[in-house]
């Protein structure tokens, strides 16, 4: 089963801005209670959606830069690219449908 993409500074614009497929990007940090409850559910998604979307993980604590020019300032943060472009986001844990439902609303 497809796991998770790391996702940092030095990947982030090949795995992100450059994927022809639409991207979840769940921006995270290990000490984060909602980050480790909802961890399952990306897990899954990675699985579902292998192949259709690219599923990945940001450690804000490790990748602050990118933290900052996404303006992440809660997490839980999902967000959601498409076309190198970020077109929708989610703060906070969230059930599995709402976050599917985000994806699936850039699958074409």
């Amino acid at each position: 089963m497809a796991k998770p993409i790391e996702i940092n500074e030095a990947n982030f614009e090949q795995t992100v801005l450059n994927s022809d497929k639409p991207v979840l990007v769940d921006f995270w940090a290990a000490w984060c209670g909602p980050c480790r409850a909802i961890a399952p559910v990306i897990e899954e998604l990675a699985g579902e959606y292998d192949g259709k979307a690219v599923i990945g993980k940001v450690d804000v604590d490790a990748n602050r830069d990118l933290s900052i020019k996404y303006g992440i300032t809660g997490i839980p943060a999902l967000l959601v690219f498409n076309n190198g472009k970020k077109v929708d986001e989610l703060v906070g844990a969230a059930p599995k449908s709402t976050i599917a439902s985000k994806l699936e609303g850039q699958l074409v």
